[in-house]
């Protein structure tokens, strides 16, 4: 069945019924709430759920989960980013937004504090090892137990979460994949995790992790703008000492690739602290998913492509996956599968389009849609019986009656003839 057209229609019929004010909320409320009650934190925690764009419960697969903390304002830029770059850059991911709770710098900042910046700091603080083990053994559990999930995971966090983002990388390294950490407060407690943080990236492992750590604008200076990216680190003063701890700890980072840590970082010299996450999020999974990214693709669009040579790309990038992900997972989407099969049959290319097909049914073995789809290549090649057969498997999975009509016509047909 040729799906992609219709979700063209779906998408359009989406577009036009967001623009007539029909479901505004759909703009504004991005993931399913949900909560979960913490015995370590002593309180109900909220989170939000957002699934894959094409998620399929009857699919039967497993996704990489992204874990964003601050969740009700951060969760919409993740989203965002995930719906234009799932496919060629990013796999689809399920998201959870944590919430900030009540105490969010109690809960994100890794050691007390009584002043800061020469002031008093009258609120709780220095709780983020609470909170890792929160996430570890409570909220982590439950996600997994509700949600189709793997063990890849991602944690991304801005300003104190960003502090809480780099202190899990480097003290609870295994819990995630991929840390990203926007515009850390690093400068927490006199750079106190920094001065821990040396030690750490130089002795230990971290092969197959990636951190990626961004700096706005703004946050180079709190009142003087003659402070650059050139001059700022003979500067001293408190007004600095966040973009300088950022800086600092980066380019340490940065000299120990003896570590295996894919790190990277970037200054934004556009953005605000306010603004920077958006660019930061999309910036930070494309270098983790670096892997990812499809390559000569372009061979899948030529007429000149051989058969065996598709089929080789498509079985070097199941390896790839497979290796980078630590598990097995279908190389393409199924769409894509479906697509490349039916526009290879339109351009009279049957062995490519027989081939895609038969991988689409091998990667899904439970979608009706691929013996479907598999059917229709048979009627094009007059291969009734074999295309009955297919739409009685596309039956037998789905309950869908339409694929008993198909078999009714193709059954006519012959008697008619």
């Amino acid at each position: 069945m040729k799906k992609y057209t219709s979700q063209i229609a779906i998408v359009i019929t989406l577009f036009m019924t967001c623009v007539s004010g029909y479901s505004q909320s759909f703009l504004f409320e991005t993931g399913i709430k949900d909560s979960v009650y913490s015995e370590i934190l002593g309180e109900q925690r909220k989170l939000w759920i957002k699934y894959p764009k094409f998620f399929n419960a009857s699919d039967n697969r497993s996704y990489p989960v992204v874990f964003i903390l601050d969740g009700e304002t951060q969760l919409r830029a993740l989203d965002a980013v995930c719906n234009y770059y799932e496919g060629h850059f990013l796999p689809d991911m399920i998201l959870i937004g944590i919430s900030s709770g009540h105490n969010r710098m109690r809960d994100l900042t890794t050691s007390k504090v009584s002043m800061r910046r020469g002031m008093p700091v009258n609120e709780e603080s220095g709780g983020a090892k609470k909170f890792t083990h929160f996430i570890k053994q409570e909220l982590i559990p439950y996600v997994d137990s509700i949600l189709p999930t793997t063990n890849y995971r991602t944690l991304i966090g801005h300003s104190y979460a960003g502090l809480f983002t780099i202190n899990t990388a480097l003290n609870y390294t295994d819990l995630f994949s991929n840390y990203i950490a926007i515009d850390p407060s690093l400068d927490w407690d006199n750079q106190k995790l920094m001065a821990q943080s040396e030690p750490i990236l130089e002795n230990n492992d971290f092969s197959g992790k990636s951190l990626y750590v961004s700096l706005s604008s703004a946050s180079l200076h709190m009142q003087d703008e003659s402070v650059t990216m050139d001059n700022i680190m003979r500067d001293s003063s408190d007004y600095t000492i966040f973009a300088r701890s950022i800086i600092e700890f980066s380019k340490f980072a940065e000299s120990q690739a003896q570590n295996g840590l894919n790190f990277a970082w970037k200054h934004y010299p556009n953005d605000l602290h306010g603004t920077v996450p958006l660019p930061s999020i999309r910036d930070g999974l494309i270098n983790a998913f670096k892997w990812y990214q499809l390559e000569s693709f372009w061979k899948f669009n030529d007429f000149d492509t051989p058969t065996h040579e598709l089929i080789e790309l498509v079985e070097s990038r199941e390896k790839k996956l497979r290796d980078n992900f630590g598990y097995k997972t279908p190389p393409f989407d199924e769409e894509l599968f479906n697509m490349l099969g039916y526009m290879a049959l339109e351009m009279g290319q049957t062995n490519k389009s027989k081939a895609f097909f038969e991988m689409a049914i091998a990667y899904f073995p439970q979608s009706a849609n691929a013996h479907d789809s598999m059917a229709d290549y048979h009627i094009s090649q007059n291969e009734k019986d074999e295309a009955v057969n297919n739409l009685k498997k596309a039956y037998e999975l789905s309950d869908n009656e339409h694929y008993l009509t198909k078999i009714e016509e193709i059954q006519k047909h012959d008697i008619d003839q």
